[in-house]
Order: structure tokens, then C-alpha cells, then sequence
């Protein structure tokens, strides 16, 4: 039977008693079964071992994949989230890079660092990076604890001047750069973004900090047009059947040098081929749906045009470095993103909000309060 434990500050913990009579620290977590269906629950505070640390979260951001129901239907129940920021509140005495208290960025996933990909500098497509290690329960509790590979190359301290609202577009952030990074933008050339939900802000806010030239963004939303707009896109057209057309007027009639598909819907997908110049580079930066295949003509999208499609996944340690670095400087002003926030107990809200895509941007869980 549950007991309570009550403390000066006003603080419930809740404990259970088991077979051995030992007291087991309890926590909140919102368990998710589908995005209707987020139930707030308590499970065991997870014990740490050798090289092992646990997180007190503070803040954690509701990624898009986090909807995405047919990328874990067979894997639910559990606990999403994994943008997230925190404190240190137990780190193993064999690690001496990290004390209690201090305040941290993890990254739920993390490379090698020894096999063939990583040597060649593709972190992301590295077998322990895609699904070989992971943070448990996940960032939507009060507590997460990180395996020692996490805790040895996938630990960042927050800067000075950061808040943990802040630090939790790290993760989001360092895959938006890295991303760019890959296409290697030249100095002044004309970026088109498809998308202008929160990775597309972020790919819009990016360029325009890394010195792009002209931006435009597209979405079929007002609302987007806006934000991008404020996030430093110089037009905002709309996402219609004249897209193309669209494009070429804000670009001073050319097509743009780099396309950035920020949404997995198929006609973007064609849009941002008919969007790209010769010589130019399409990036695929959102998945589609399941099972979802695009026809390609050789021809007409290759031959005598030169044109590069590149796609990225999820980001290397050294992204996350820089993206913090970012953050600290303000050069992506990722707070103005953040339309909304709500306690742990309110993470169906912003899962609603969220799948909705309706005028909401950032949504950040509070695991805390």
C-alpha cells in the first residue's frame, strides 16, 4: 500500500513497500498509449550503477516525432520525450565531470565512436546512435536515468544565462544544423523552406544567423507565415498549387539554390523538386508517413541539372555543442518559439495541441510542477 512522505517545502513523495520491505522512491511520469491517450502515472525512481547518472528534469520539449503514432505503435505503453533539460541529481562516484545540482542538456541518443560510420564522420547512421541507447523511462517524468555512454559522450552543461526552457532546443537544433551543414549553404544564396512548423523556424532562424542571403519560407498556414516571418524569413508564401510560382516571384524570378522540405507530405516533396535550381541542393528533412514512396524521373530532376538530394537524421554530440553555443548567443532566438507550457499532469494538452498543428509552435512539458 502507498505511503507519503512530507516535507517542509510542501514536496508529497510517494513510496511503495516491497515484498523485502525495502522503501522505494516513486515518481510522476505521463505514459503514453496513443495521442489520445497520455495518463498521467507513478513508477519507481530508476537506481544508477557505474557510470550512470540521474537527471531531475525540469523542462522537456514535445517533439513532431513524438505524434507520429505509427513510428511506436508497437511499442507503447511508455514514456516519450527527449529534448530535455534538467539538473544532475545523482551521478555515480566514478564519474568526476559531473556533481549534484549541476545543470545539464542529455541526449537520448549517442554514436560509438569505433565503428566504420563514425570514423567517417556519419554519427547518425552509427547502430548505437539509431536506437542502441536511450535514457530511461524518458524526458515526459520527473526523472530520468542516463546509461554511461550517455553520461560519457552525450552530457552537456547548460550555459551561463540559459534557461532550461531554453536548453531543451539543443537536441531539436543540432539536428537543424547539422542538416545544413550537409548541404554546405554558400555565403548569400537563396534558401526556400517547405514547412514552417518548429523545424522549419529553426532551419529559417539558422540560415538567416549563418549569413543566407534571401528566405523564404511555405506553409498553408497563416499562423506559420507569421512566425517565420518573426523568425527571420524576408517572404512567407503560401503552400497551394501556385507554390512554384510563388517562389520564383519572392526570389526575383529564379528558382532557389537550396530547398529545405521541413514536412513529409508528398506534394511537397514534388514542389521542392520543380523548387530547386540547376546546381542546387534539396534537403529532406522530415520523414513521410509509413510506407509512403515518391516516383523519381532521372531525367528531368538529374541530368544536365546537377542537382543534389541529401537528407539527415537526429545529430552527433559535437551538434549539440555548437547548438548550445547558439542558443548562449542568442543567434536563434529559440525562446520567442515557445507558445506554450503545462505541468506534467497536462501532457495530453500539449500532445493535443501539438497534433493538431493548429497556432502552437513549441510546446514545453514542466515534469516539476
Amino acid at each position: 500500500m502507498p505511503q507519503y512522505l512530507c516535507f517542509p517545502e510542501g514536496r508529497t513523495f510517494i513510496y511503495s513497500v516491497d515484498m523485502g520491505s525495502r522503501m522505494k522512491r516513486q515518481m510522476r511520469v505521463a505514459m503514453y498509449y496513443s495521442n489520445r491517450d497520455i495518463r498521467l502515472e507513478t513508477v519507481p525512481v530508476p537506481q544508477t550503477g557505474p557510470g550512470e547518472m540521474l537527471m531531475k528534469v525540469e523542462a522537456s520539449g514535445i517533439c513532431g516525432s513524438d505524434v507520429m503514432e505509427w513510428y511506436r505503435r508497437d511499442k507503447v505503453p511508455l514514456v516519450l520525450g527527449h529534448e530535455v533539460a534538467g539538473t544532475v541529481e545523482k551521478v555515480s562516484d566514478d564519474v568526476g565531470r559531473y556533481s549534484a545540482g549541476q545543470r545539464i542538456v542529455a541526449s537520448h541518443h549517442v554514436p560509438c565512436n569505433t565503428c566504420d560510420y563514425c570514423h567517417h564522420g556519419h554519427h547518425t547512421a552509427c547502430k548505437s546512435l539509431q536506437g542502441g541507447t536511450n535514457f530511461h523511462p524518458g524526458g515526459f517524468a520527473e526523472f530520468v536515468m542516463l546509461p554511461a555512454i550517455n553520461v560519457d559522450r552525450g552530457v552537456y552543461p547548460i550555459p551561463e544565462g540559459v534557461s532550461f526552457e531554453e536548453a531543451t532546443f539543443a537536441e531539436p537544433l543540432a539536428c537543424v544544423l547539422r542538416g545544413q551543414k550537409k548541404m554546405e549553404i554558400a555565403h548569400g544564396a537563396s534558401i526556400f523552406v517547405i514547412g514552417a512548423g518548429i523545424s522549419g523556424l529553426l532551419h529559417v532562424s539558422l540560415a538567416r544567423a549563418m549569413g543566407a542571403g534571401r528566405i523564404i519560407a511555405a506553409d498553408i498556414s497563416e499562423y506559420r507565415m507569421d512566425m517565420a516571418m518573426r523568425m527571420g524569413a524576408d517572404y512567407a508564401v503560401a503552400s497551394d498549387k501556385n507554390l512554384v510560382r510563388n517562389l520564383i516571384k519572392a526570389n526575383g524570378g529564379r528558382k532557389a539554390r537550396y530547398v529545405i522540405v521541413c514536412t513529409g507530405a508528398l506534394p511537397a516533396v514534388k514542389a521542392a523538386l520543380e523548387a530547386v535550381d540547376k546546381g542546387g541542393t534539396v534537403l529532406f528533412f522530415a520523414p513521410t508517413g509509413e510506407g509512403q514512396t515518391f516516383p523519381l524521373s532521372i531525367n528531368d530532376v538529374f541530368w544536365k541539372k546537377e542537382v543534389t538530394l541529401t537528407t539527415t537524421y537526429a545529430a552527433a554530440p559535437a551538434d549539440h555543442v555548437a547548438a548550445l553555443e547558439l542558443i548562449r548567443a542568442g543567434s536563434v532566438p529559440v525562446a520567442e518559439m515557445i507558445t506554450h507550457r503545462f505541468g506534467l499532469a497536462d501532457t495530453q494538452k500539449g500532445f493535443d495541441l501539438v497534433a493538431a498543428g493548429g497556432k502552437s509552435m513549441k510546446v514545453i512539458i514542466l515534469p516539476q510542477k
